[in-house]
């Protein structure tokens, strides 16, 4: 039996050990000796960039609790007007990359922006020395813009845990007389604990890896850190270095969430369909509750999609280039590639877990999930010290056969960025598929086996028509996710390549928002199909 797995073997292990490649040559090559300037940025600069990382961190997870958990508490345990469509509209804001809100917000906000003109106006101000107005363009200013952004992580899961507490509890709550507060802090809160340590860790390290707000807003953290020591001194150990220490950040924070619930069990039954023990809001508390959620909807999402809107309206033909058209078929072009190879990835690794269930199978499915953890940034330098050394020795043995140098084959064409975002989003394929197939009864495997169907022909004959739906919603994320990414497009672009992320990035920087708005808004409506998806499956749950 083994022999006839051998194939779905090799390329279950094969694939899996390239794509943790990438993280494996970062440690290896930060195990090296330090180089000047590794050692220039430790004397320097690197304790100002990893304090101002800790308390980026620290600030935007505040900020996200503060605003996703009480939205979550009030949209599954109140009775509120709309709220079919605004648990919906919570979850926007999470289509809208941050260093897009930051720039509309630093547009708003900024000395010269249309709030601090009305204030001077209103209030007859002539300067800056008559006033003082919080700037926006400071780490605080990052945190407000990224835990606008990230709250739908902690909105998310907290509700569906809110939502599957058991109602006997909370009928005993109230039979105790407990007010809606106590409620909260002394049954929900404690229960729901778990997931909202997984929003938070998930806000954590989209925070950690961010580089388009931190860098538009001049907060320099170890993100920068990585991208300025490549681009600036072209300097691969040193930026490898780092790397290293953000991945050691993301398992401690990842270790730190695990280890604070590994002993928390939680047996309960999730609230009936019949039973209603919501809390039905009146009076001030109602028009608070909705003033509050629907501000955080208005604030993190329609109002900046408004300004982009109206930009993009006014500017329309400005935008309208042939450089725009470009770069979205180049975006289209290395998604489509990566979604199609993240599917088959997929397929392989949790196809030879089903046909060999021995408990050593899971590990080509973990280790080849390990990228989605990774920042984009950080990933971009682990795919760039192999494919600089396969560059190497494709040139060197094309030199010893007397052929042409073929050049960058690798590392310097979308070669790399492909590689990159498979690398990146293959998780998340994989956990789609993983769970397609295990839907799929053993019982037709046996059948198939007792017809002489071999393996691959069994999964064309078998498993592909039940699982069509779940490998389409794998390559639909994957490519959606790639569309957006951002951090590894602008290590790893080839010279005169642009994607739809880079274009928006490189427009705004220049404080050209008014021309970034259109490839902008495409961008906002693609980044909607995920929610659409994760709001429906929650309501069938509901």
């Amino acid at each position: 039996m083994k022999e006839k797995f051998l194939c779905w073997q090799t390329s279950g292990w094969g694939l899996s050990l390239l794509l943790v490649l990438p993280i494996v040559a970062i440690f290896y090559t930060a195990a090296g000796e330090s180089d000047e300037v590794f050692s220039h940025l430790m004397g320097t600069v690197m304790a100002t960039y990893t304090s101002n990382t800790f308390w980026l961190v620290v600030t935007t997870l505040v900020l996200a609790l503060l605003f996703g958990l009480p939205a979550a508490w009030v949209m599954a345990m109140c009775r509120l007007p709309g709220e079919k469509v605004l648990q919906w509209a919570l979850v926007l804001p999470l289509a809208m990359p941050g260093y897009i809100i930051g720039y509309i917000y630093t547009d708003w906000f900024d000395y010269a922006g249309p709030i601090q003109i009305f204030l001077r106006d209103f209030f007859g101000w002539h300067s800056v020395h008559d006033y003082w107005f919080p700037d926006i363009r400071s780490l605080g200013g990052a945190s407000m813009v990224l835990a606008l952004v990230l709250y739908p992580y902690i909105y998310l899961l907290a509700r569906a845990a809110f939502l599957e507490q058991s109602t006997s509890l909370l009928q005993s709550a109230r039979l105790l007389r407990c007010t809606p507060w106590e409620s909260f802090r002394r049954v929900s809160l404690p229960l729901a604990r778990p997931s909202i340590a997984v929003g938070l860790s998930l806000v954590a390290m989209e925070t950690l890896g961010d580089f388009g707000t931190v860098s538009y807003f001049a907060v320099n953290t170890l993100t920068t850190a990585v991208y300025d020591t490549w681009l600036g001194y072209s300097n691969l150990n040193a930026a490898a270095k780092i790397s290293a220490i953000m991945l050691v950040a993301i398992f401690l924070l990842i270790s730190a969430e695990r280890f604070s619930r590994r002993k928390q069990k939680l047996f309960q039954q999730e609230l009936a369909h019949g039973d209603d023990v919501r809390y039905t809001l009146s009076g001030a508390r109602k028009w608070l509750a909705l003033i509050w959620c629907w501000g955080l909807v208005a604030c993190a999402f329609l109002f900046p999609l408004m300004q982009l809107g109206y930009y993009a309206w006014h500017y329309f033909a400005e935008s309208w280039t042939p450089e725009f058209r470009a770069y979205s078929f180049n975006s289209l072009q290395v998604s489509l590639t990566a979604a199609v190879l993240a599917v088959v990835l997929a397929l392989i690794v949790n196809f030879y877990r089903r046909l060999d269930g021995r408990r050593m199978t899971l590990v080509p499915i973990r280790i080849s999930s390990l990228g989605y953890a990774v920042p984009g940034t950080v990933l971009a330098i682990g795919v760039m010290i192999p494919l600089t050394q396969a560059d190497h020795l494709l040139n060197d043995l094309a030199k010893s056969l007397e052929l042409s140098p073929p050049g960058l084959v690798f590392s310097g064409t979308m070669v790399a960025i492909i590689f990159a975002f498979v690398v990146r989003f293959s998780a998340v394929a994989i956990g789609s598929i993983e769970s397609s197939l295990a839907k799929v009864s053993p019982s037709l495997d046996m059948a198939a086996k007792t017809m002489g169907y071999a393996s691959t022909r069994m999964l064309r004959r078998v498993h592909l028509p039940l699982i069509r739906r779940g490998c389409l919603i794998a390559g639909l994320l994957v490519f959606i996710e790639s569309m957006k990414e951002l951090n590894a497009a602008l290590l790893l672009r080839p010279f005169n390549f642009e994607t739809l992320a880079t274009y928006v990035f490189n427009f705004a920087s220049d404080e050209q928002l008014e021309l970034a708005a259109l490839p902008a808004i495409l961008l906002v409506l693609v980044g909607l199909v995920p929610l659409v998806m994760v709001n429906r499956s929650l309501e069938k749950k509901h």
